[in-house]
């Protein structure tokens, strides 16, 4: 029985921290607050400094090489992820943490370091699943001063004096809270941690959790969220991800697959909206993401969007976006609020982009969708104890911006011979429709788990109503084994096969491989769609084929101001775990990878106008503010011993 998404009215009034309204530019226009931007996660500045004409006379205005870099150095076998954050700049100071969850203050124009904070959460240990990353901070006032809040790897929230950079005596324990007190199954820096920013609505902290996504047995972690007061750290509320008996949604967790079930959590970044005291919250998977045989039923609130009252931790309303997932397709972003006109009327919306190329748009106030999203059949599982859901919601609008399927026609036709050797490829697995299961043989998924959009999001231009999506397209194999009895007590888990092979170096499916999708949220249509990245036209099987862009396969994470869009393109890539020849001839010379690269894009036409090759890997969004009259555009780059800010302004 599907669950009622409309639930509680009547809305708290509170504290206001920040003064900024959720759906509108920073507080400051000249100011990037918030991981985001804002805490409408629109990631837009109203900035137009830098323009079309002008965005060539871009230089490096400075660099500021990060602390993990002599951590490396002196200790080699500690190994940071991807520098993944998105910098703040609030009162003329610019705020980051690394990889390793150092904290830095810089100044804005120089890049001159000011203080650094290490927690020494690194020392504790590599956290499960993601590792030594970090996707942001959330900055807020308490009265006259201001703090930096941080989710470490060692599952603690810290609050930092953003004057000094040193631990806020009056928080919780010396400045900090443990917020792995109470979780059953949880190990410290092993199966649970903290990745992405907190978020701050009406004086109340909300912090999300990274679960390891490997699980060895059904009961795992489960990713409840808490929420915290912002001058003390004393704990207001708590809300199941798994509804408990006599809860909301306990119904659709048939047996006592609730008591045990874990994961369910919000790993990635989330939104708020001040002025109606929401806090929208993407849940993600349920333990395990490919077999639900523990877990029969819907499982709410599981890959579900959910709106809280940030005060009392209340759900006010929610939507499931897959039944019983076994794909692993939970939100993987922010969502996004933006006001909008739809029809002539006014509507404060909330757009959640997805893993399967669609785009969940909906009153943020009430959970009504803007457009019908209609239940559709799907195909039915056919491994032992699953029993997926035998419907699935599909929006009508907007139109998916990736591929969600592969058949015949989806397959890489440039030669003949290519697209037999791809049909004999695909053939070696099972392939359907959008959400067809996972098999023992193996199902060829489009989207796979790691395509679509994912964690770099997308951008929002509020005087458009115009959405920004970066998305790959990487198909992925679901393939499950019988695990050792030794080791857990799962019947099910993904193994064996679990990437397609190249075919002589090109992908079984047709470009492009990345893109850039802009889609007008007014209207629920697609305006223009740009490939990520030039990807293999230089193949010696298609450079006489004079091709277009095809897309890198590189992940897109965007910034959109008032004058131009600009995409970091770093993370990912053509890669595969074989590759297969065509016929009987041998594999060609492999193809140098494509370099990272930052990109702008003109906002109405997608026509790319500028690029540059930073020294290291872009894989987070990029963001703006105005300093003593110069716009400069700062990204994140590098990992390991050569991660670095990097600072673009125009040449005087």
């Amino acid at each position: 029985m599907r669950a009622p998404r409309l639930v509680l009215a009547g809305l708290l009034a509170g504290v206001v921290v920040l003064t900024a309204r959720a759906q509108g530019p920073p507080s400051s226009s000249t100011e990037w607050t918030h991981y985001a931007g804002t805490a409408s996660s629109q990631k837009y500045s109203p900035l137009a400094q830098i323009t079309a004409g002008n965005v060539a006379r871009l230089r490096v205005a400075w660099r500021w090489s990060s602390p993990d870099n002599a951590v490396v150095s002196a200790q080699p076998l500690v190994r940071p992820g991807m520098y993944q954050d998105t910098p703040l700049m609030v009162g003329g100071t610019l705020y980051t943490v690394t990889s390793l969850g150092q904290v830095a203050a810089l100044d804005p124009g120089t890049g001159q370091q000011r203080w650094v904070f290490d927690p020494e959460s690194w020392k504790t240990g590599r956290p499960g699943n993601l590792g030594f990353v970090h996707r942001g901070l959330a900055f807020a006032r308490v009265g006259d001063e201001a703090r930096l809040l941080l989710g470490t790897g060692d599952a603690y929230l810290l609050s930092i004096d953003a004057a000094t950079g040193r631990p806020d005596p009056r928080f919780g324990e010396s400045g900090r809270i443990d917020l792995m007190a109470g979780v059953a199954h949880a190990v410290r820096a092993t199966n649970y941690a903290v990745s992405a920013a907190p978020v701050v609505c009406r004086g109340v902290i909300i912090v999300g959790a990274s679960i390891h996504d490997g699980p060895t047995h059904k009961e795992w972690p489960r990713g409840d969220v808490s929420g915290y007061d912002l001058r003390t750290g004393r704990k207001l509320w708590t809300r199941h991800a798994i509804p408990q008996r006599g809860e909301f949604g306990h119904d659709t967790w048939q047996g006592d697959a609730a008591s045990y079930t874990g994961s369910t959590n919000v790993w990635t970044n989330m939104s708020a909206d001040e002025d109606l005291g929401l806090v929208y919250l993407p849940f993600g998977t349920a333990t395990n993401d490919f077999y639900g045989g523990h877990r029969p039923g819907d499982n709410l609130f599981a890959e579900s969007l959910v709106a809280l009252d940030a005060r009392t931790g209340e759900r006010v309303w929610h939507f499931q976006m897959v039944h019983h997932g076994v794909w692993d397709y939970d939100p993987p972003a922010a969502p996004v609020l933006v006001d909008i006109r739809v029809d002539g009327r006014p509507v404060q919306a909330v757009a959640q982009v997805s893993k399967q190329g669609f785009t969940y748009v909906f009153d943020r106030t009430t959970g009504t969708p803007i457009w019908p999203i209609v239940e559709r059949p799907v195909p039915a599982s056919s491994v032992a104890g699953e029993r997926t859901s035998p419907t699935q919601p599909f929006p009508t609008r907007p139109p998916a911006f990736e591929r969600q399927s592969l058949t015949d026609d989806d397959l890489i036709d440039f030669t003949p011979e290519l697209r037999a050797q791809a049909k004999a490829v695909v053939g070696e697995f099972e392939r359907g429709p959008l959400f067809t299961p996972p098999s023992e043989r193996g199902t060829i998924a489009v989207p796979g788990w790691v395509g679509g959009a994912n964690w770099g999001g997308a951008a929002a231009d509020p005087e458009t109503g115009v959405l920004y999506v970066p998305s790959i397209t990487v198909p992925s194999v679901l393939q499950l084994v019988k695990p050792d009895p030794e080791t857990g007590n799962l019947l099910f888990r993904r193994g064996g096969i679990t990437t397609l092979p190249l075919i002589d170096g090109l992908p079984v499916v047709k470009p492009p491989y990345s893109r850039v999708t802009a889609i007008d949220l007014t209207r629920g249509e697609i305006r223009w769609m740009s490939p990520l990245g030039d990807g293999p036209r230089a193949h010696s099987r298609l450079a006489a084929l004079n091709l277009p862009p095809l897309g890198s396969g590189l992940r897109g994470a965007p910034l959109v101001t008032r004058s131009l869009l600009f995409v970091a393109m770093g993370q990912g890539g053509l890669g595969a775990v074989r590759q297969v020849p065509v016929g009987n001839e041998p594999l060609s010379a492999p193809l140098p990878p494509e370099p990272p690269s930052l990109v702008a894009f003109d906002k109405a036409t997608g026509a790319r106008v500028w690029d540059t090759v930073p020294s290291g890997r872009p894989v987070a969004s990029p963001m703006t503010y105005l300093h003593q009259g110069t716009q400069f555009l700062v990204v994140a780059t590098g990992l390991g011993a050569t991660a670095e800010l990097v600072a673009y302004a125009l040449d005087k």
